[in-house]
């Protein structure tokens, strides 16, 4: 059951001593994330706040970890001092309170900006603005992630897993035959897998891509930041986004990190094969959580991507 909103208005101010809420939006459920109670908070003076409350004990734990993160990016790379300095605005936890069933409440500042739209990434301001953003993030230092104690992945690992993907989908029997084949070419492609795994998202889209419609302003969603494949934070523009637009941010991406055309060959198709294969792990979320209408959605998604590649569209070329 979802908590009431003066509920979360309450757990504000016990978060945010001297806070005084005025006004509570509440967050739907899938805004919110999983398992999450969320609302937008005002308070006296014109502030607002974002109050995260979990229901589950693995929702809390998730909540940590984003808390974590968040802080790791307010000392490398979240103020105006920070030693590598982000180009966008990103949420800073205000405070935090404990659960009495254990847990706490996260309390973090609301960024301003509409979700991102990939109809919008032709070639010009925003796609160049989205391409130093991501560069940004991959520049920053792989060894504060790992002092933080956020996970580190090496090539072989990020492969590793995706390979357990695929074989868990498969065990489903509701993966197109085509989509499996398709997606062992991929994993099968060695030199797509020798790649030098960077700071990353880890959970991008375009709903955590805050726009004033020129640049990019803001990004949230910071609980799955790690060490792994560049690839996953463009995976939604390879699913969603014409290929010359990929193409395009991946060329920007590169040159505002001052790499040399071609370094990372197999990033294109890694992001495709993440993009697709992220309705694999829509499918075994559903079969974890035992939800049929979840099961019946992706299997749904899947035939629909497997009807929708031609003959010789292949993964790996």
């Amino acid at each position: 059951m979802r908590r009431d909103p003066y509920l979360l208005a309450a757990l504000t101010s016990a978060a945010l001593p001297g806070a005084d809420p005025v006004r509570v939006q509440l967050l739907d459920e899938g805004d919110a994330g999983a398992d999450l109670d969320a609302a937008v908070v005002e308070v006296v003076g014109g502030e607002r706040h974002l109050v995260s409350v979990p229901r589950t004990a693995a929702a809390g734990a998730d909540l940590e970890r984003e808390a974590a993160a968040l802080g790791l990016l307010a000392r490398v790379g979240g103020t105006p001092t920070a030693p590598h300095r982000l180009p966008f605005a990103v949420p800073a936890v205000s405070g935090s309170a404990p659960l009495p069933e254990g847990g706490r409440v996260v309390v973090t500042t609301w960024l301003e900006g509409a979700a991102l739209d990939v109809t919008d990434l032709a070639p010009g301001r925003l796609a160049d603005s989205l391409a130093v953003a991501l560069a940004a993030v991959h520049a920053l230092p792989v060894e504060m992630v790992d002092e933080a104690g956020l996970p580190v992945w090496s090539a072989s690992e990020l492969r590793g897993r995706r390979l357990s993907e695929l074989d868990r989908a498969a065990a489903t029997g509701r993966v197109p035959a085509r989509l499996l084949s398709r997606w062992e070419q991929g994993l099968e492609e060695v030199g797509w897998w020798r790649f030098s795994p960077v700071v990353v998202h880890g959970d991008l889209d375009g709903s955590r891509v805050l726009t004033d419609g020129r640049t990019v302003t803001g990004v949230t969603g910071w609980g799955s930041l790690a060490v792994g494949d560049p690839a996953d934070d463009v995976a939604w523009l390879a699913a969603a986004a014409p290929t010359e637009t990929l193409d395009g941010v991946l060329a920007a991406c590169a040159a505002a990190r001052h790499e040399p055309p071609g370094s990372d060959p197999g990033l294109a198709g890694r992001a495709r094969l993440a993009g697709e294969m992220a309705l694999a792990r829509y499918l075994l979320h559903g079969v974890a959580a035992e939800d049929d209408d979840v099961l019946d959605d992706a299997t749904a998604m899947l035939e629909d991507l497997d009807a929708s590649l031609d003959d010789g569209d292949e993964l790996a070329p």
